[in-house]
């Protein structure tokens, strides 16, 4: 295998451990096990549930919570795969300098993305022990997809190398080419802006806020308090696990991540249509239809997910969803660009 293959492999592999990470964090929080385990980076002083639950003398000593041992794996389980996606990290950044003169990764990108990656640890710390604050679970997920996203472009972008030369897109010159990309990239602006409302609304546990659609409580424009629903900073030493918002604050909450649902949506789908329209190649083309099939379907998610209850397999498919769509998001604006 060549160098630049045994990077390509790594950056798949790296790519699909993250996409894993993400979906498992999701599941971690929305299952209430984001405080599995209390501390940081081991849990309740071991470095496995298993462990801890063999010191049940030592966690009714030093720590307020009793160990619950299914949360503590579903958290554990997580870390042990983030700290595997770090590692693999840490390679892509050492092949990328130990290789720079191939040039196959550029060495600012790999450090980039190695300074994301401990900027999240920092924040997955910072999860646990701030006892989820919301301000830094939202933190954590929006570094967590944009770890994704840049692995992703990384994947695609060493997919087009042959050689050491660039397979560039057919040539595509003047002012609709200009206002295509244009409309991409802020299809993808507004989806990153909506999935951060997602992890405030998330980490606020206000998803169950509005249990109807299209309407919320009963209204087109329920009783809300948005003075208090977009407060960053509220202290350390409270445990958010469960919220501390009134109702009329997580309304205010979910109702503008609704609005904010449907400016993602025509965004991404003025982008989309734009592609279909003006763009003759393939992979322009690819990536344009699955922006539109994921936002369908991320919608069709979204409204089953409150017509049925809020569901916990609803709501993960629901994180993941997002997370397809930033990438199909982030591939067409790949695929826009050339080398």
């Amino acid at each position: 295998m060549t160098r630049a293959g045994w990077i390509r492999a790594v950056a798949a592999t790296a790519f699909g451990l993250c996409l894993v990470v993400v979906v498992l964090g999701a599941y971690v929080r929305l299952s209430a096990a984001g405080l599995g385990c209390p501390d940081w980076p081991g849990c309740y002083g071991h470095l496995t549930p298993a462990g801890a639950a063999a010191d049940a003398a030592g966690i009714a000593r030093d720590y307020a919570t009793p160990l619950d041992t299914g949360k503590a794996w579903r958290e554990m389980v997580h870390r042990y795969a983030a700290g595997t996606l770090g590692a693999l990290i840490v390679l892509i950044a050492a092949l990328a300098w130990t290789w720079r003169r191939e040039r196959i990764v550029a060495p600012t990108f790999a450090a980039t993305l190695l300074g994301i990656v401990v900027v999240q640890a920092a924040l997955g710390m910072l999860t646990v022990t701030w006892q989820l604050k919301p301000l830094i679970v939202t933190l954590h997920l929006l570094f967590g997809l944009t770890t994704l996203s840049l692995l992703w472009w990384l994947v695609l972008t060493l997919g087009r190398r042959r050689g050491g030369a660039w397979r560039s897109a057919p040539a595509f010159h003047g002012q609709p080419f200009v206002h295509v990309r244009r409309l991409a990239l802020v299809g993808l602006a507004v989806l990153a802006a909506q999935i951060a409302l997602g992890g405030w609304t998330s980490s606020n546990y206000a998803a169950i806020a509005c249990p109807d659609v299209p309407r919320c409580q009963g209204s087109w424009w329920p009783s809300m308090d948005y003075r208090s629903a977009f407060v960053l900073w509220r202290g350390l030493g409270v445990n958010y696990e469960g919220g501390v918002l009134d109702q009329p604050a997580r309304v205010a909450i979910h109702f503008t991540h609704r609005l904010g649902a449907l400016l993602a949506a025509l965004a991404l789908a003025w982008a989309a249509v734009a592609v279909l329209r003006h763009r003759s190649d393939a992979p322009a083309r690819r990536a344009g239809g699955a922006v539109l099939a994921l936002l369908v379907l991320q919608l069709a998610i979204g409204v089953t997910m409150v017509l049925g209850g809020f569901p916990l397999w609803l709501a993960t498919a629901h994180n993941a969803g997002a997370a397809l769509l930033l990438l199909a998001a982030v591939g067409l604006n790949r695929a826009l660009h050339p080398a």
